[in-house]
């Protein structure tokens, strides 16, 4: 079968790169992986295309990166829009695209894009059918549908078209033929088909409103405009009427009502007083979205002004101004006092009661509200009360969307522009005051006028070739598609035997010259239609190319980059690509052609730069057209700046290093919370670095350092915080009890396709904590009826998302919410779909071959899951062959993930592939996986094994490998085998344990060590393969020399009094050689002083030695190993024990002297003073139970006698009341005791001169005795002092 194609670029770069992850992501705009992509561009330079591409970035730099979406301005996604507008279309479901297409993934500067917008706007002209071929006519120009204009100025309806030959253009009016010859005012533009209706001669717009539409029509067929709606604009006068002043209390709520004329469009409605003077609005005082004025309470000063509606019309530029209401004010305080103004509670201080909010506009606690998808939904909220209520606004079950949505009217109105099904929902908005608060519930629905899904695109064809129109659109309610041809219904157009059609889709076989013709596409339901036009065109042209001839391509280092070569042919014309003019076809390993003849170079090096050719060639000829690359090193931030925390008034630097292509421009600027920073006085940009002086708290927010060149950028992001206070801000909500998310609802399916759907639903109540997460989980009912499987996690500010399905997969969906307390139970099930079969688009995963037995070889593979089954019958064709040899493909169909084949030679590589297959067809081609049949055990060892002794305990060995044959499998390693046959000292018993030492892979020596010294040893090397050992070599013999000894076991060390040590051991279990001796060193200590070490040296036989100590107090740490003639052994250290009277740790070493503490006189004098202290505490106590005299006054009054002190502050004489001061006290004129000099006070016995006391009153301190000054005054004073004494005061 022969196909027509113009071929560009199979759709955007998003749609052809792969793997998916990177295209869908890429082509979002969106951030696909943790390593950061630029995006790929196209400039002009005078006569040459300069695409940059996009890279990403190679993995093991672990960098703060940020994503560029979020960084770049509205010109990007302006720009994205211009480019997806002007991307050329191919024929039928196959899409063209610009000559020059890299991955669209983050964007580079916007003077970039709109270069390359530039030329993609110039050759989108000629991508499609060049114009000298015949084709039928396509409009390119026509008004809007709903066109309003102007009665004063002249109608003008659009139409134009392009086709060959060109299109002649006629008119209906109200689906009737517009005979535009019989009205002298209508006329056609020349060359066109838009209308003129001239009234300069006179004549009433309105006479012509209508509604309109166009036919352009060749030879080859007619295409039609959209049916436009022609309205003639009208500003209609206020309706007169008399106004009785509004008499409202002080405080009450107030709605002033505009209804104003009906106007085509909709006036603007404002508030002004009759002077012209505009109304004051806040919060308290605002219009109403319906243009009404509302006040949430009145107050006095409102009556100062009167207040009039006017309405501007759009046309005509005129206002229409309704008569002023005037207010009359009843208050309980008729002062307008200004200075109230100001006052904190002006309502008070008028006497106006405080009221609770209630709402004005919409009334009830409840309401609903429905928007079409793509308008701007504006839900508003207006409350009365006193004082002024506060609106607030939230989503139900989950955030609002930061990204639309804004406050307008002082937060009583919340707008989200652009409309998707996710908004749909229940919002309320909270107003509250001091009084209270109280909510309003919308429940907003989305519907949809009909949209595109897949849109009919021309259809271009050779004679004989079959092909497809599709018109699929979606909508709520789900639109109803009517086909037409040359702009008759299908239906009773001449029966068409190579057309067939099947609902939204016609079908075209063994089309011929006579089926040239333009079909419309018409879908339409409650909210709107859409009407489309694709031509069906039969043409036979020799190849030709559509892309200038010769580019200059430049692509940054590491990038996936596509060169694209459009070309134009009938048939189809087959495309080769070959660089710098020689070599074979490229395709496979780093480079893949696509279907579209694109060359994509998955990553560029350095060695991929060079000149390209693109051939395309059929039966009628061939064209060809080169593409030069050049490969430039991407620009890369090294040194990025750092998150950084500074004071006020401090100087703060933030780095930014860069290393990019010499020959390329570089520029580094710097951005502050995603804006152009303007760089002040106080700042200084460098090369490498932005310092800023004197950090202020306007400085704190995030800085963006951008290098870019005129191929790509590169960007990193630090926040500066500087420290201040901050408020933390009140949640309303954070004092309600939390609980689990109630279950989600009303699941509905969307945006119906082959491999995705869209799934919506209605949160349930968030029950006071936000929703974060939606897990989507799926049932099917055919591989695993009734099990549900997690599908996908959405976070919780959606309710809406495309779902990406499989094939044959019956499918069935709920949702659960959850939050921080836990997951909702799970939401009703939605209504099935069932999704097609198709062919297998993978092939199962690893696949092996590996040999359980030497003659056949098992290949294995893991099983594809029911999701990527796609059809019933899945089975996988196994093939295999002998590699390097021309034998054919051996194959067989299995249903389960294993075959063995048999009788197959001992360890040779197969080639094997595994592809999938079921009912639809054959998965893609498999990859060739190299295996291996089934190894014998290897049979040769190596031979003239050398050893030679390293030292007393390693040797080296030294083998000639063997050959490759014998090993019969993979050589793992060799492998030598050796034990301790005797040791050289006599009545030693050694183990005969075998050990085994390793030297992976193909090698002739190693080192075999961790030997005994002094001994006999025997060993014989293998060869071990996957299978198991080799035959074993010829046994060698060796012996390790002497080495030094292992330490000697069982040191003990006794010491059975002061004067002498005992030490014991045992001999060494290793002796490693002959004894010759031990060597003991002992050194004394005490604390950190070290005396001087002393060496003995033993005889071999010696395992005793007694030491008399020279010193009593100190310790000894002693050293004891053993030697043979190689040098001293291991040794073992052990410590003497501690004497007993070793308790003080600040005990010095003493060097030759007794002990203090042990001498008799010491001891003598210790146990006298022991006695004195003793006897005194006795007498102590006898003259405490005693008690002493102490003068007695009663409480009357009778003059102090002469021995008496003074009492000049009121004080008393101690007397056996408790609640009386002691005497020589004075009680100061707060009533506090004032202490004087007294034998048993207890400030005496402190070692301060005040007593401190807990809060409990006991005494805190160490008592001390204290000399009294005035012993002579012991008779009439308080008891002796003494230790005693101060134990009875704390009683």
């Amino acid at each position: 079968m022969r196909r027509l194609a113009a071929r560009g670029a199979a759709g955007d770069a998003g749609e052809v790169a792969a793997p998916a992850a990177d295209s869908t992501d890429c082509a979002r705009g969106r951030h696909p992986s943790s390593r950061r992509l630029i995006d790929l561009c196209a400039i002009w330079d005078p006569g040459v295309f300069l695409p940059a591409v996009g890279w990403k970035r190679a993995s093991g730099f672990a960098r703060r990166r940020l994503n560029e979406a979020e960084t770049l301005n509205s010109v990007r996604e302006a720009q994205l829009e211009l480019l997806e507008a002007a991307r050329p279309r191919g024929p039928g479901s196959r899409e063209r695209g610009p000559v020059l297409r890299m991955a669209r993934q983050q964007q580079p500067p916007p003077w970039v894009h709109a270069a390359f917008l530039l030329c993609l706007l110039s050759l989108s002209g000629a991508i499609e059918i060049p114009m000298d071929l015949s084709q039928p006519p396509t409009i390119t120009k026509q008004s809007v549908k709903d066109h309003i204009v102007d009665p004063r100025d002249n109608i003008l309806i659009e139409c134009e078209a392009k086709g060959n030959p060109a299109p002649s253009f006629h008119w209906t009016r109200n689906s009737r033929f517009f005979n535009i010859a019989k009205d002298p005012r209508v006329s056609m533009k020349r060359r066109s088909g838009t209308l003129v209706i001239d009234f300069r001669s006179g004549g009433r717009p309105e006479e012509y409103e209508g509604e309109y539409q166009c036919f352009a029509r060749n030879k080859f067929g007619t295409a039609l405009s959209n049916r436009i709606r022609l309205q003639v604009s009208k500003s209609p006068l206020w309706p007169k009427e008399n106004l009785d002043p509004v008499v409202v209390q002080e405080g009450a709520p107030l709605t002033l009502q505009c209804n104003p004329p009906p106007g085509l469009p909709s006036p603007v409605i404002f508030w002004m007083s009759s002077s012209m003077e505009p109304i004051t609005q806040d919060k308290r005082v605002s219009q109403g979205h319906n243009g009404d004025l509302y006040f949430s309470n009145v107050m006095l000063q409102d009556m100062q002004t009167d207040y009039s509606c006017n309405a501007r019309f759009h046309f005509t530029h005129t206002i229409q101004q309704k008569n002023a209401f005037t207010l009359k004010v009843l208050t309980n305080n008729p002062y307008n006092d200004s200075s109230l103004r100001n006052h904190p509670d002006i309502y008070s201080a008028r006497g106006v009661a405080e009221r609770t909010p209630s709402f004005m506009y919409p009334q009830g606690t409840a309401s609903s509200q429905m928007v079409l998808r793509g308008m701007d939904l504006v839900l508003e909220c207006i409350a009365s009360g006193v004082p002024t209520p506060d609106i607030a606004w939230y989503k139900k079950g989950g955030d609002l969307p930061s990204d639309k949505a804004k406050f307008e009217n002082f937060n009583k109105a919340l707008r989200i522009t652009n409309v998707s099904e996710e908004d749909s929902g229940e919002y309320f908005c909270l107003a509250s005051n001091k009084m209270g608060s109280i909510r309003h519930t919308i429940s907003v629905r989305v519907k949809a006028a009909p949209y595109w899904l897949d849109e009919p695109k021309n259809l271009i064809l050779a004679p004989g070739e079959d092909g497809r129109l599709v018109c699929r659109a979606n909508g709520n309610p789900k639109p109803t598609v009517q086909w037409m041809v040359n702009g008759e219904p299908l239906q009773s157009a001449p029966p068409n035997p190579n057309r067939e059609v099947a609902g939204d889709t016609i079908i075209f076989r063994d089309t011929q010259i006579s089926s040239r013709a333009v079909y419309q596409c018409n879908t339409s339901n409650e909210h709107g239609y859409l009407l489309a036009n694709a031509f069906v065109s039969v043409l036979d042209v020799p190849p030709r190319m559509l892309s200038p001839r010769n580019q200059l391509i430049r692509v940054i280092l590491y990038n996936r980059t596509r060169l694209d070569c459009p070309f134009f042919g009938s048939p189809i014309p087959t495309l080769r690509w070959f660089k710098n003019g020689q070599g074979s076809n490229l395709d496979g390993g780093n480079y893949h052609v696509y279907e579209n003849g694109s060359l994509e170079i998955k990553m560029i090096r350095k060695e991929d730069q060079g000149i390209y050719t693109c051939v395309a060639t059929n039966i009628l000829g061939k064209a060809e057209n080169q593409v030069r690359l050049e490969v430039k090193d991407p620009t890369r931030i090294y040194r990025m700046p750092e998150d950084q925390v500074a004071k006020r008034g401090t100087t703060v630097q933030l780095e930014c290093r860069v290393k990019h292509d010499p020959s390329l421009k570089l520029t580094v600027s710097w951005l502050k919370d995603d804006e152009p920073l303007y760089i002040g006085n106080r700042m200084k940009k460098e090369d490498d670095s932005l310092t800023i002086f004197g950090v202020a708290e306007r400085d704190q927010g995030s800085y963006t350092c951008v290098a870019s060149t005129e191929l790509d950028q590169d960007l990193a992001k630090a926040y500066l915080t500087v420290l201040a206070d901050q408020a933390t801000p009140t949640n309303r909500l954070a004092a309600l009890p939390k609980g689990r998310p109630d279950r989600p609802r009303d699941l509905e399916l969307t945006d119906l396709a082959e491999r995705s759907v869209r799934l919506t639903w209605i949160p349930g109540d968030d029950n006071n904590s936000p929703i974060t997460d939606y897990v989507v989980q799926f049932e099917e009912d055919q591989f695993q009826p009734g099990v549900w499987h997690d599908h996908s996690k959405f976070p919780g500010s959606v309710n809406s998302a495309v779902l990406q399905l499989s094939p044959y997969v019956n499918y069935q969906f709920r949702v659960i919410a959850i939050n921080e307390v836990g997951s909702s139970h799970p939401s009703l099930p939605s209504e099935r779909y069932r999704t097609s079969g198709a062919p297998p688009e993978s092939n199962p995963a690893d696949v092996k071959g590996e040999g359980t037995r030497k003659n056949n070889m098992e290949i294995t593979w893991t099983p594809m899951n029911a999701t990527s089954a796609f059809g019933p019958n899945l089975r996988y064709i196994v093939k295999w062959r002998r590699r390097e040899t021309r034998e054919t493909w051996n194959n067989v169909t299995v249903w389960g993930s294993r075959y063995v084949v048999g009788q197959t030679p001992v360890y040779v590589p197969y080639e094997i592939r595994v592809q999938a297959e079921n009912d639809f067809g054959k998965g893609p081609e498999p990859d060739t996986v190299i295996g291996y049949s089934g190894e014998d055990y290897p049979r040769a060892a190596p031979t003239d094994v050398k050893i030679r002794v390293l030292n007393s305990t390693a040797i080296s060995l030294q083998w000639n490998r063997v050959y490759p044959d014998t090993v019969q499998g993979q050589l793992r390693e060799y492998r030598a085998y050796y034990w301790r046959e005797s040791s050289l000292l006599k009545n030693l018993w050694v183990s005969q344990k075998r050990q085994q030492a390793s030297f992976p892979g193909d090698r002739p020596r190693g080192v075999v060590s961790r030997l005994f010294p002094y001994s006999n040893y025997k060993l014989e090397m293998v060869v071990v393969n996957g299978r198991g050992d080799g035959p074993r070599s010829e046994t060698k013999e060796f012996t390790t020399p002497e080495g030094v000894p292992s330490a000697p076991r069982r040191f003990r060390v006794r010491q059975p009094n002061l004067e002498t040590i005992n030490l014991e051991w045992d001999h060494p279990e290793h002796p490693n050689g002959i004894l010759i001796g031990y060597t003991l060193k002992y050194v004394a200590f005490n604390g950190t002083k070290l005396g001087k070490q002393i060496v003995e040296n033993f005889s071999p036989n010696q395992t005793k030695f007694t030491m008399q100590r020279a010193d009593p107090v100190s310790r000894y740490r002693f050293t004891l190993s053993a030697r043979t003639q190689v040098g001293s052994g291991e040794a073992a250290t052990e410590e003497s024990p501690a004497p007993p009277n070793e308790a003080t740790p600040t005990a010095a070493y003493t060097n030759n002297q007794a002990d203090i503490a042990t001498q008799g006189w010491f001891i003598g004098l210790m146990c006298a003073i022991a006695l004195l202290v003793l006897i005194l505490l006795i007498v102590c106590f006898i003259k405490r139970s005693r008690g002493g005299k102490y003068p007695v006054r009663e409480k009357k009054d009778v003059p102090l006698g002469p021995e008496d002190p003074k009492e000049e502050d009121g004080s008393f004489d101690y007397s056996d009341e408790d609640n009386k001061p002691l005497q020589g006290s004075q009680t100061s004129l707060d009533g506090t005791i004032k202490q004087q000099e007294s034998d048993d006070s207890l400030v005496d016995y402190g070692e301060g001169g005040e007593g401190q006391f807990n809060e409990d009153g006991s005494f805190i301190g160490q008592y001390t005795v204290k000399k009294d000054k005035e012993e002579t005054e012991g008779n009439e004073s308080s008891e002796a002092t003494s230790p005693v004494n101060a134990i009875y005061s704390l009683a």
